[in-house]
């Protein structure tokens, strides 16, 4: 397939405003006054402790912790405002924060589907594959998470295994789970083996992100805690993204429950910046709605999109890199899953967001990666891609002597201004179809799910490999090789 070439993303236009200043001033102090007043319940006491010696406020009798807004203020301004993000691949390499846009691929679902398997619970070939493909799209520039969960791989060494795939399967930068200390080290060793640098680089090139969900309402539980510290000590990118329902685990507006939302990313960001001041963090925005008729979450909805919106405004009011998602509710390829995606890639991109989440291939609300919704969502991007490139007005693009040229009545198909820009001046679709009906029904009549479906097995059979030396795969197979028959991790089942 040709595909536009991997290319890095800036955003030419000033992002919109869906608050005035006074709004947004508003929404910033009441996140200071939940923080001062109602706290967050920290279960890690060894977070507590750092947040008691840095002038936290911590209840002796229980694991709440309150924030003056000075301590708050004061620590979130020692975050970096951009920095780089380092693949094993220099070519790979993205600056996160500015005016740069990053998308990554689909993470974290449990299930998985194409149109030959239908859905199924994931597992290690799907993963591998959906790698490949991440890889093999131009269109995803970074990973964002397992882009299925290998459930067929026990939880004690899955990370092992997972990461193993993401440094060896692909050259672009992985992202490692923050579920417990040994976990945390041993994704940070492999990708330190992978990209060949010492310890001291590593903490002083950003190479990995890991993404730290609160437990809302107002909740860091252990494994984020201790997420926040050891990636934060090593100079590793956080992504901090409370997970607000609104009408569920957030107030049913969408001012309260963005308040809500600030306040817990701004509880994560401190601690990060107490723990390492000028750690990389990136302020991560995933508000929605749900259905409340159901209470099933909804996504791609106008107040996503307004929540989007006003989560990039706090982001730049606090000087922060900012984090919005590719998201939908829709449990097939299909019309929903189409304009629920727009309107979130709109919401993010209009938002200010630096990084697009969940890119390519999020499906049914996150419960599903799809390769066809994958293979589709690539060409969205490539789209947004086209419209982020600035519009260029000068002598040549104005045509004046092509108008005059051409005059009343005639066409533009000829012209030498035409055939000199034709072949870069629009986006080329892998999915969308524009020809006439007669010729799109006598080709039997495709439709993008179809052509998707078709696509998948093209891709993946195009997919090459990155070199990787001979000495450093070996290196990797060999930790590999001891950590899981060390045990791995202590797990429950």
């Amino acid at each position: 397939m040709e595909q536009p070439p991997f290319r890095l993303h800036r955003r030419s236009f000033e992002p919109t405003r869906v608050v005035s200043e006074d709004e947004l001033e508003a929404i910033h102090r009441a996140s200071l006054e939940v923080l001062r007043d109602v706290g967050v319940d920290v279960l890690d006491p060894n977070a507590r402790q750092l947040l008691a010696t840095a002038g936290a406020k911590v209840d002796s009798d229980s694991e709440r912790v309150r924030f003056d807004p000075a301590l708050v203020e004061e620590r979130i301004a020692t975050a970096p405002s951009e920095f780089t993000l380092h693949a094993r691949n220099p070519a790979h390499s993205v600056r996160i924060g500015g005016d740069h846009v990053v998308f990554t691929a689909v993470g974290s679902p449990p299930n998985v589907s194409d149109a030959i398997g239908g859905r199924r619970t994931g597992n290690n070939a799907d993963f591998q594959n959906l790698v490949r493909l991440s890889q093999h799209l131009n269109a995803v520039q970074i990973h964002g998470g397992y882009p299925v969960e290998p459930a067929d791989i026990h939880a004690s060494v899955r990370h092992l295994h997972a990461t193993y795939d993401l440094v060896t399967l692909s050259d672009k930068t992985p992202n490692a789970y923050s579920l417990g200390v040994d976990r945390n080290r041993d994704c940070l060793e492999m990708i330190r083996i992978a990209r060949q640098v010492s310890d001291d680089q590593l903490s002083d090139e950003p190479s990995v992100t890991t993404v730290i969900n609160t437990s809302s309402p107002l909740r860091l539980d252990l494994p984020m805690c201790q997420g926040i510290i050891e990636y934060a000590a090593r100079g590793q990118v956080l992504i901090i993204t409370p997970f607000t329902l609104a009408g569920a685990m957030a107030p049913v507006t969408i001012a309260g429950a963005v308040t809500q939302q600030n306040a817990e990313a701004l509880a994560g960001i401190t601690l990060s910046q107490i723990v390492r001041p000028g750690a990389p963090v990136i302020y991560g925005g995933f508000t929605s709605n749900v259905d409340m008729r159901s209470g099933s979450p909804a996504f791609g909805t106008p107040e996503f999109m307004q929540a989007a919106m006003i989560g990039g405004q706090l982001a730049r009011r606090y000087r922060l890199p900012y984090r919005s998602s590719n998201v939908n509710a829709a449990n097939a390829v299909d019309a929903q899953a189409g304009y629920e995606s727009v309107f979130s890639l709109w919401g993010a991109i209009m938002g200010g967001a630096n990084l697009v989440y969940h890119g390519a291939g999020w499906l049914e609300g996150g419960l599903r990666a799809s390769y066809e919704k994958m293979v589709v969502d690539a060409d969205l991007i490539q789209m947004v891609s086209a419209f982020l490139q600035p519009l260029i007005v000068d002598d040549a693009s104005l045509a004046l002597e092509a108008i005059a040229d051409v005059g009343p009545g005639g066409h533009f198909f000829g012209t030498q201004h035409t055939q000199d820009r034709y072949r870069n001046a629009f986006h080329s679709p892998m999915i969308s179809d524009w020809r006439n009906f007669e010729s799109w029904e006598e080709a039997g009549s495709p439709t993008a799910n179809s052509k998707a479906a078709a696509l998948v097995p093209v891709l993946l059979g195009e997919y090459e490999e990155p070199s990787l030396d001979g000495a450093v795969r070996a290196e990797l197979d060999e930790f590999l090789q001891r950590r899981v028959a060390e045990g791995g991790v202590a797990t429950d089942y």
